[in-house]
């Protein structure tokens, strides 16, 4: 409690302090500066922005972003930290030496030199007239990535993704409720089921209903003059930074996963296998789920340390919330207010993950048995 009340006096302290050197130097306080215009503009957004936006919108634009990159990076650092993993644990000699030299080297190499490394290769990379064409409707140019992406509005995305969402956490309730553990097997599958369906029609409604109209649902980048029409483009920046947040976030991930599927008891594949069961089907039933729940806490604090990562996209450019607040400061001179700004956003989308994985690693534990090698 000392302690405690030792902190809090000296953040009270600090808070005057600033408050008095801000009057003192003439400069206002407080947060009326976030309704004010910009009067500039920034490389890019995925909401609307313009030099005409208030610093409120500006800001909301950087969470955005950040929001953006830290899912697309973990979700691809999940995937190749599993491909890399499985290279590990394999029973050839080669392919572990495969997995062993792509750990080694980008788990030793700092994030921001990854960074800086890949915007430099993104930048490097043809026109769009002579663009890399590696599968069907994706170019790979030195203005970015051009992506094939579906013609709705923004709102019916937000609504699409707040369903799957919701229907996580539902499913999640009626496994870890009272009520739901006293219900048969078969009757919480069913229901899980249900929540399921209902999400997926939800989700179905609110992409025809938000549908642009007089376009086709699906719209593949083509080439017209100097640049590419219709799709997705993913900036060089953004690109650099996923590229580097997935190769780096994949080696660490990659040693997680690989200590969990060391961890179950050889003596499960083995009675799986005089089951007659296929590697495959040991793999993904028995092997990845056992691993998953034994190593859930470690993966969420690599998730949450990746989502910090994306505060280096200063460094190429990008405008994520570190960014667009370094700006701020530079253009209005509101220092404390916005330092507090971009610390508060941090704790909120951090803390956030923390619950959500909390949440499913209480949902997914196994109760009241141990798994002994």
């Amino acid at each position: 409690m000392l302690f405690v009340l030792a902190v809090i006096g000296v953040l009270i302290a600090a808070v005057s302090v600033a408050s008095k050197n801000i009057s003192a130097q003439g400069m206002s306080a407080g947060f009326g500066f976030l309704e004010r215009s910009t009067g500039f503009n920034i490389g890019f957004s995925v909401i609307e922005y313009s030099s005409n936006s208030s610093y409120g919108r500006l800001i909301t634009v950087g969470i955005v972003n950040t929001v953006l990159l830290g899912t697309i990076g973990i979700v691809l650092a999940n995937i190749v930290g599993l491909s890399v993993a499985m290279l590990r644990t394999a029973s050839n000699e080669s392919l572990r030496l495969l997995g062993a030299i792509y750990v080694e080297t980008f788990r030793n190499v700092p994030l921001i030199l990854q960074a800086i490394f890949w915007y430099s290769i993104v930048t490097n990379l043809p026109s769009p007239r002579e663009a890399i064409n590696p599968f069907a409707g994706v170019f790979l140019t030195s203005r970015g990535f051009f992506l094939p992406w579906i013609n709705v509005h923004g709102w019916a995305i937000a609504i699409a993704m707040a369903s799957i969402v919701a229907g996580l956490i539902l499913s999640l309730w009626i496994g870890r409720s009272r009520r739901g553990a006293q219900i048969a097997v078969g009757r919480r599958k069913a229901l899980r089921r249900g929540v399921w369906t209902v999400c997926g029609v939800v989700v179905v409604v609110a992409l025809i209903q938000g549908r642009i109209p007089e376009t086709s649902f699906v719209t593949v980048p083509q080439v017209k003059g100097l640049n590419f029409r219709g799709g997705i483009s993913l900036p060089p920046e953004m690109s650099a930074l996923m590229i580097a947040i997935t190769l780096y976030g994949g080696a660490y991930i990659s040693e997680i996963v690989r200590a969990g599927l060391q961890s179950v008891s050889r003596g499960q594949t083995e009675a799986a296998q005089s089951l007659g069961i296929s590697a495959w089907h040991i793999f993904t039933r028995i092997r990845l789920p056992l691993a998953f729940r034994a190593v859930l806490p470690s993966l969420t604090n690599q998730y949450v340390w990746l989502f910090k990562a994306t505060t280096l996209g200063i460094a190429v450019g990008y405008t994520d919330l570190f960014a667009v607040i370094s700006v701020s400061i530079n253009q209005s001179g509101q220092t404390f207010e916005l330092i507090g700004i971009l610390m508060l956003a941090f704790l909120i989308m951090n803390n956030a993950i923390s619950f959500t994985f909390n949440q499913i690693n209480r949902a997914i534990a196994i109760r009241g048995t141990q798994n002994r090698g």
